[in-house]
């Protein structure tokens, strides 16, 4: 006796396209709200901390001298119980936050934006109840629209005038940090107000570039966001990174008892810029860090620049004082040719240089290895697409 197979039943094509591009959209805001919920009680609780900072040091009669340590102190207190986000620098910048900011002289405080007046309405009659009193959530975020990075990057720019051009086009034209960056790096204000046209330079300003674009995605994976709900931040942007960067760190950790796992996607600040490491070890016979950078696509004397800059960033901030100085490795797995380059031009002699060359993996065998974890990647992700 023969069972028959029950038929299966596809979603209709109709209209489908349509439906699936609605629910796309509808996450998508959904995500950008919850990335602007949060950023909007970031600013306005980072603003708060500045407040009790700045009225601290006043009690104190500030000194010079004096404010360096209370940030020193306060860093290491909050950072034993919040963990990253209370570096000194980062709390120098909600202080400056404060001083930059007084409530009664913000744009926002000025205008009508419709932005304002829905985080307010948001938030409306919340207060946060702290130790030390309580403030209103609803008359501070109503004062403050814009992201939290994007004042950390109008904080660098000292001249009050072009911080609150700045500021203010920044609200009107709802320019993302990249198009932020861009207008100051430029001196978009300082061009405009040369220019015998100025509506026509202010009309050019509203323009985004492809360049710029933002994924809700990579709003809620901002690195402030992600400090200051305590999150970590170990993601890819391609499941063929992810999966050739998680065989690196355990072919390596096959290799032998030398290598010790540090961490994935590790973070660094430079200035007010992100990066990211894809895998750090610590190499026990060298006693030194080796950081290990993945690029799929072509290797560029970029590359190697930005590898030196993670190596002095390591040396001064990740190195203790008994290990030898940090050693990066770039690894290139374009399609059709990979690559591995150590960079070794940091150690301080040559002597050294050679002695991590011995010890460390030859570069062939990783290039072989990265090659033939490429192409067994690429089959399984072909044969699972039946194509």
């Amino acid at each position: 006796m023969t069972t028959r197979k029950k038929p299966t039943h596809n979603p209709p094509e109709t209209g489908y396209d349509s439906m699936l591009s609605s629910v796309v959209g509808l996450l998508e805001e959904a995500r950008r709200a919850y990335s602007r919920a949060v950023n909007t009680i970031m600013t306005a609780t980072y603003w708060e901390v500045g407040r009790r900072i700045i009225e601290f040091e006043q009690r104190g009669k500030r000194r010079a001298e004096y404010g360096a340590s209370l940030l020193k102190r306060l860093s290491a207190d909050l950072t034993m119980r919040f963990g990253k986000g209370f570096s000194e620098r980062n709390l120098e910048q909600m202080r400056l936050f404060y001083l930059g900011w007084p409530i009664s002289q913000t744009v926002s405080a000025k205008s009508d934006n419709q932005i304002s007046q829905t985080v307010s309405a948001q938030f409306e009659g919340q207060i946060i109840q702290m130790s030390s009193g309580q403030f209103s959530l609803s008359e501070t975020t109503a004062r403050f629209p814009l992201y939290w990075s994007h004042y950390v990057r109008l904080i660098s720019v000292k001249n009050p005038d072009a911080r609150a051009f700045y500021e203010a086009e920044d609200l009107r034209c709802g320019w993302n940090l990249q198009q932020l960056d861009r207008q100051i790096s430029t001196l978009f204000y300082e061009r405009t107000a040369l220019s015998r046209n100025k509506a026509a330079m202010l009309q050019k300003g509203d323009k985004p570039r492809s360049e710029d674009a933002a994924t809700a995605e990579d709003e809620i994976k901002d690195p402030f966001v992600l400090e200051f709900l305590g999150l970590k931040d170990e993601y890819s942007e391609s499941d063929l990174e992810e999966a050739l960067i998680l065989h690196l760190e355990h072919f390596l950790l096959e290799l032998g008892s030398d290598f010790t796992f540090v961490g994935r996607q590790r973070r660094l600040r430079i200035g007010d810029s992100w990066y990211r490491v894809d895998l750090v070890f610590f190499h026990r016979r060298l006693r030194c860090l080796v950081l290990i950078d993945l690029k799929l696509d072509k290797f560029t004397h970029a590359d190697a620049g930005q590898m030196h800059m993670y190596l002095n960033y390591a040396r001064e901030h990740w190195t203790h004082e008994s290990e030898n100085p940090p050693v990066g490795l770039i690894l290139c797995a374009e399609k059709d040719h990979a690559l591995a380059r150590y960079a070794l031009e940091g150690l301080p002699n040559k002597v050294m240089a050679a002695e991590y060359k011995t010890v460390l993996p030859d570069e062939k065998a990783l290039v072989a290895e990265i090659d033939k974890t490429r192409k067994l990647l690429e089959e399984r992700k072909r044969l699972a697409g039946g194509g």
